[in-house]
């Protein structure tokens, strides 16, 4: 049995016309394979539902919340289905709970665990279609659990590697491109980007793919590309296993991300301990750290330590520090939501000198100021002040060529 996963995002189903039209992109998949279309809400359904939820309560019971929220995608399921059935395609929409898809316990932010094929492919008796609900799962308890933002592609995903088919996430743009074309006009898109570099670029603020995703494909080795829904011609963006070709670029996209905020806590004892008592409160409060920096005072006693995190998580962190503040033992705190982070990004850094020297150049002529430098093997992470943010991405893009 041929099998071929398809992934649709919220536009891509969010009116009659668009789910016509990606309708067309799975009837096409259908006479050489059998499909599984993995489904979004419709484009603004899931904010409707949890506006919705807030009406009743700023914090509504996680369990309760889930089964809200969850809805949208089976609706866009059972829609799709029937549609598909009325132009004489065998298909079927199917829930979370049905197949299943084992997730861990908790709500809101749950991970999958496994996806349980059998079912799926039992159902391939009688159908030449499934239609499954991304962003959702169920639990131990039997109970509905939701996978935050961006999902539905980490379900599609899980569904391809289950079956060990490839899965191709269709959205509302060509592929991926070197960076947002929103932002630089003669960003180009990238026939073909490694696992890494995808990650990297997902996690530093590229919306095209959710980073789970991109880790649950280079983990699994399975075949992932992007697609559009609106162009489905189009050829669209392969990520696969690093390769010499890829190499030749130093660098391959720059990805930004407005949505940081920086805390900065002084005169922090500079000694074994410290940074355990700052950071085990803030990821039981399940808060990701991201950047972390730490200058030492010159008498070698004390540190200023900042780092950055979501922008929507800056409030419950300073609540949280503010409560610890007599075991770390810190002077002062301070924050800052005006900031950005752009990263450049490329497997060719490993073997190519000079990405950082330019970065330093571009930026120091047109006077824009680094706080804080990060960097690996194929990314270099800075962080600004978010007003320079469009200038900053601009500049460098051209500084690499990539436009080239």
């Amino acid at each position: 049995m041929k099998l071929k996963v398809l992934k649709f995002g919220g536009t891509s189903v969010g009116s009659k016309e668009a789910i016509i039209r990606s309708a067309s992109i799975i009837s096409k998949w259908s006479k050489k394979y059998k499909v599984v279309a993995v489904l979004s809400a419709m484009s603004g359904e899931t904010d409707r539902l949890i506006n919705l939820t807030k009406l009743f309560s700023k914090n509504p019971n996680p369990y309760d919340y889930d089964n809200a929220i969850s809805s949208g995608e089976n609706v866009s399921c059972s829609l799709m289905s029937i549609y598909l059935n009325s132009i004489k395609i065998k298909s079927k929409s199917l829930m979370s709970w049905q197949i299943p898809i084992f997730t861990s316990d908790e709500h809101m932010k749950s991970r999958i665990l496994k996806v349980d094929k059998n079912k799926i492919l039992k159902e391939f008796n009688n159908n030449d279609v499934l239609l499954i609900p991304g962003f959702q799962g169920i639990n131990s308890k039997n109970e509905i659990t939701t996978l935050g933002r961006g999902g539905s592609d980490t379900s599609a995903v899980a569904v391809a590697a289950s079956l060990n088919a490839e899965c191709i996430i269709y959205t509302d743009v060509e592929g991926v491109f070197t960076t947002d074309p929103n932002l630089v006009k003669n960003a180009k898109k990238i026939s073909q980007i490694s696992y890494e570099e995808m990650l990297e670029l997902a996690s530093q603020g590229a919306k095209v793919l959710q980073t789970r995703s991109v880790e649950l494909a280079m983990r699994k080795k399975t075949k992932l590309s992007v697609r559009s829904s609106i162009k489905p011609n189009s050829s669209g963006t392969v990520v696969t296993e690093e390769n010499s070709k890829l190499e030749n670029n130093t660098v391959s996209g720059i990805a930004y991300s407005k949505d940081e905020a920086k805390i900065t806590l002084s005169r922090v004892l500079d000694k074994p301990g410290v940074s355990s008592k700052i950071f085990s409160p803030l990821a039981k409060g399940n808060i990701n750290v991201d950047m972390i920096l730490q200058n030492v005072s010159q008498d070698g006693k004390y540190a200023n330590l900042s780092f950055t995190l979501p922008r929507n998580d800056l409030e419950k962190s300073l609540k949280i520090l503010k409560k610890e503040k007599s075991k770390i033992g810190y002077k002062r705190i301070n924050s800052s939501n005006n900031i950005s982070k752009i990263s450049v990004i490329g497997v060719g850094m490993r073997s190519h000198a000079g990405v950082a020297q330019t970065l330093f150049e571009t930026l120091g002529k047109n006077k824009i100021n680094i706080q804080v430098i990060t960097t690996s093997e194929i990314k270099i992470s800075i962080l600004i002040d978010e007003k320079f943010t469009d200038l900053a991405v601009q500049k460098l893009h051209k500084a690499y060529k990539l436009h080239i």
